[in-house]
């Protein structure tokens, strides 16, 4: 929960920032939201889910900014301003070019703050995490050291990065062995390999999320903690579908939950995961499951 001071914290951001990539279709775009005053702030890097932009997600990054971190989003080019669909040949590799979005924010982190205000000297780039919605779960993952299996089910390359010592998976892509065939057909990459993804992190599931890409049901949505090594640590919201309350925006079509509660508690658990892993809040992620658990908000499981 925000304490009442941070409930009235002032917030500042600055769009777009264009961040140095290669061989990609449209220049890489960035939004940075902050907290206008304090120094030291731990920073999120933020992937959107399918179709969305760095303008989206205001619920969480507003909520997190006022806890006192720095939010860098970029604008994937699944984004629907891009107008890369799943008939585009372009498509099939958009996953690959998800992830060196984030190799190329990560690398170029000092100009991206440098261009945003004063955040160059109040930002502490020695505890930076990443968080992923969705399609942008499995894209943090891949930076985390999950890896993609092939069609013979061999293991890609290890995309990870080491600038990020923490991360969070919101809604992540299940195993591929129960994909529905739109999702072999369009998005043969959503074949996730959880056990080489070592870096510490949070992973959040709705318990009536079901998608349309698996056959199986919300238990899809618990494999990024079941199949990955420790230490990790499991929310389970209850009632949650896929947008979780409506993290991407309010009143957005995609919502199928509406809830302001179980946003402002998936932005709250972040917060205090992060900053526990983070090593700014010892014990912040012990108090937040304790008030979750008292007011049967949400169910727990860790690994260490």
């Amino acid at each position: 929960m925000l304490t009442p001071a941070q409930s009235r914290t002032k917030t500042v951001a600055v769009k777009p920032i264009t961040v140095p990539a290669g061989g990609r279709a449209v220049p890489l775009q960035v939004k940075v939201t902050a907290p206008a005053e304090g120094r030291g702030l731990p920073v999120i890097v933020f992937s959107h889910g399918n179709a969305w932009s760095m303008d989206g997600y205001e619920p969480l990054v507003d909520r997190w900014a006022a806890a006192g971190f720095v939010v860098v989003q970029p604008t994937h080019l699944d984004s629907r301003r891009n107008a890369i669909g799943f008939d585009d040949p372009r498509f099939g590799t958009v996953w690959r070019v998800r992830v060196d979005d984030l190799h190329a924010v990560l690398d170029h982190l000092d100009a991206v703050l440098a261009e945003a205000g004063d955040l160059i000297d109040r930002a502490d780039q020695s505890r930076v995490a990443l968080v992923g919605h969705s399609w942008g779960a499995q894209t943090v993952g891949a930076l985390l050291g999950a890896r993609v299996f092939d069609a013979q089910g061999v293991p890609g390359e290890d995309l990870s990065h080491g600038g990020a010592t923490a991360g969070v998976l919101i809604a992540a892509t299940g195993t591929g062995d129960s994909l529905t065939p739109f999702a072999v057909e369009h998005l043969p990459f959503m074949r996730p390999d959880y056990s080489t993804m070592t870096t510490p992190a949070l992973v959040i599931a709705g318990d009536k999320d079901r998608s349309r890409m698996s056959t199986r049901g919300p238990d899809w949505f618990l494999d990024a903690f079941d199949l990955s090594p420790a230490p990790k640590r499991l929310l389970v919201v209850p009632g949650g579908e896929h947008t979780l309350g409506g993290i991407a925006g309010e009143a957005v079509s995609e919502t199928t939950d509406p809830d302001a509660d179980r946003v402002a508690l998936v932005a709250d658990a972040v917060a205090a995961y992060l900053l526990d892993a983070l090593g700014l809040g010892p014990g912040a992620w012990s108090r937040f499951r304790a008030d979750a658990e008292a007011a049967g908000q949400a169910s727990f499981r860790h690994k260490d």
